[in-house]
């Protein structure tokens, strides 16, 4: 892959970013361009380890804004894109969908153009599972690729509107592509207005953790390295046009992973408090990565294991998430919640 250039949008994000640095540190000689915006969840301080590395480009941009897109892909030539940028949380979804639909509709259709335009090697959509809709609690069903699309929030349904974009790109003009829907992904550098983030950060801070309902909608769970990996086989292996799901097999309640982690940090689950469940708020999500496996993939963190680890980078990194909690996110999560 020597002199091949890779654009990663999103790469200041959570999972983008640590798919950067992935693919920094694994493929020295090939050229990654991290093209964020910047908005509240962007965050560069993460990257400051590969910063200097001479294969490692930010660009910073918005995904919408096709004057400056069409040109720069024009001048770069790239090969490849991973396309991560997207507004993600569900609860901002429901405040203000209008916002999603553009960044994760408008802005994926001009990244299509402009990787038509230059004839792209591939361009691999990163989804996520709520596409599908929810499962019941029946712990034998699971999301397939195959799964009828049946969205429930402004964010899963702009979502699943971007990934049928990238489908039809590739049925009518022929363009290489790969869909990748994951299962909730944890991890450093995790922005945090997620789960398990914001449970640390709150519970290391003795403040009342809330939990929807009474904590009973049960995800799963994976390492967002098993993630990057799963991208990175997809990106080289995967079968053109191909959808593929990515699952860790970890299937916890909220309430379940919330007491895991007060647990492991000794603290009281007095710290609990349940609030009123949101809207739309799918019961399970549950995945089958059969088919990814197939091609060569195995997460390699149990539940146990990531979490054990994730804490532990939050216990070694509080210079990080202090300043992203002292910033706008605090400011949000006061106004929606109250507490």
């Amino acid at each position: 892959m020597a002199n091949t250039k890779i654009l990663v949008t999103g790469g200041a994000g959570f999972i983008g970013g640590n798919f950067v640095q992935y693919m920094v540190n694994k493929y020295p000689s090939v050229e990654v361009y991290n093209l964020d915006l910047l908005t509240y969840a962007g965050d560069l301080t993460k990257h400051r380890e590969i910063e200097n590395k001479g294969n490692y480009h930010f660009i910073k941009a918005d995904i919408t804004d096709r004057e400056t897109i069409i040109p720069l892909f024009e001048k770069e030539l790239f090969d490849y894109v991973v396309h991560f940028a997207a507004e993600s949380h569900v609860d901002r979804s429901i405040t203000d969908p209008e916002v999603f639909v553009r960044t994760n509709v408008l802005g994926t259709q001009v990244l299509l153009d402009a990787s038509k335009k230059i004839g792209l090697k591939k361009f691999v959509h990163v989804s996520t599972d709520e596409v599908y809709g929810e499962l019941d609690f029946d712990p034998t069903t699971f999301f397939t690729e195959t799964t009828p699309l049946q969205p429930n929030s402004p964010y899963s349904a702009s979502k699943a509107s971007s990934d049928m974009i990238v489908r039809a790109y590739h049925k009518t003009f022929g363009l290489p592509i790969n869909i990748t829907r994951c299962s909730n992904n944890y991890g450093p550098f995790h922005f945090p207005e997620k789960l398990i983030p914001l449970t640390i950060s709150r519970v290391l801070n003795e403040e009342k953790v809330p939990v929807y309902g009474d904590g009973g909608n049960i995800r799963d769970w994976l390492h967002v390295l098993d993630h990057c990996a799963a991208i990175d086989l997809v990106l080289h292996e995967g079968i053109n046009g191909e959808v593929y799901n990515v699952g860790g097999h970890n299937e916890r309640t909220n309430l379940e992973v919330v007491k895991t982690i007060i647990k492991t940090l000794g603290k009281s689950e007095e710290l609990i408090e349940f609030v009123k469940d949101r809207l739309g708020h799918d019961k399970r999500y549950a995945i089958d990565p059969t088919k990814l496996e197939q091609l060569g993939w195995k997460p390699t963190y149990t539940f146990e294991s990531g979490i054990a680890q994730t804490i532990d980078w939050y216990l070694d990194n509080k210079w990080w998430w202090e300043q992203i909690i002292s910033g706008e996110y605090q400011k949000y999560f006061v106004k929606q919640y109250s507490l």
